[in-house]
């Protein structure tokens, strides 16, 4: 069985908007912010891939796309680690947009499928941040990615990933995979629960979703033609423990409830 082959019940038809669509003025408005921002991304050259950079270009991408970015004030790392090993930050996973969020947030490395890495927006974002890209046709490089991950905490590097390994239109769907929390049981490094969801004007919604066999393009003039659209980040207290099945499972039920009042 390869674990990274996972297919997800939802499709195109799931994401909806939950508030009415913009003016053709705002998308045009939109586009052209966004241009703006992807622009001068590329100017900074290898600058991009500092933190404090990465973050304000991620931040900038979201304005662009008339997309409210909410989150706490709790951090993505956990801090103070005995032995200083870095954080194994997991969250669900609905949209491409889930990447931008969690990038103007707090920059990490990310490990993501192959395919994101040729993605235009976010791609050149992913790079970067230093993405760890896998392929998940190929169930033999499952171990070498797990000891990467290992030896990126051990060594104080903090990690994002998806353990539900595609995208859903819910928080809840899809179970998460126990493979990627070896890497934090190897190393001895916490585990951060995040959800990441989405509002229309304070309403839930799944406009932003990334789903079956939709193209990218698609999905883009989905999320820039989208009302009060906000994207919500919640880290939630972190995890620790040396069994991934247990990990897996209690990162899940906390993924699964969202902390952060709706706005209106």
């Amino acid at each position: 069985m390869n674990p990274w082959a996972v297919e997800s019940l939802c499709t195109p038809a799931c994401a909806t908007d939950a508030a009415p669509r913009v003016s053709l003025g705002e998308r045009v408005r939109r586009y052209a912010s966004l241009t703006c921002a992807l622009s001068r991304g590329v100017s900074v050259g290898g600058r991009l891939a500092e933190p404090g950079v990465l973050r304000t270009r991620a931040r900038a991408v979201l304005r662009a796309l008339g997309v409210r970015l909410e989150a706490g004030t709790e951090p993505l790392r956990v801090p103070g680690c005995a032995g200083g090993t870095g954080t194994l930050i997991v969250a669900n996973h609905i949209s491409w947009l889930d990447v931008i969020s969690l990038l103007a947030v707090e920059p990490v490395a990310l490990l993501a499928k192959r395919e994101v890495g040729r993605w235009p927006v976010i791609g050149t974002l992913a790079r970067r941040s230093g993405t760890r890209f896998i392929d998940r046709d190929r169930v033999r490089e499952l171990p070498k990615v797990i000891e990467s991950l290992a030896s990126m905490l051990h060594a104080g590097r903090s990690v994002m990933v998806f353990p539900q390994a595609t995208t859903w239109c819910s928080v809840s769907g899809g179970r998460f995979r126990r493979a990627t929390f070896q890497a934090a049981v190897e190393a001895g490094a916490p585990v951060r629960p995040v959800t990441i969801d989405y509002y229309q004007n304070g309403t839930p919604s799944t406009v932003a979703g990334f789903l079956g066999d939709e193209d990218f393009g698609a999905s883009l003039r989905r999320v820039v033609g989208a009302g009060g659209l906000a994207a919500r980040v919640t880290a939630h207290r972190p995890l620790f423990g040396a069994d991934r099945r247990t990990l897996a499972a209690e990162a899940r039920a906390a993924v699964s409830v969202s902390e952060l009042p709706a706005h209106a």
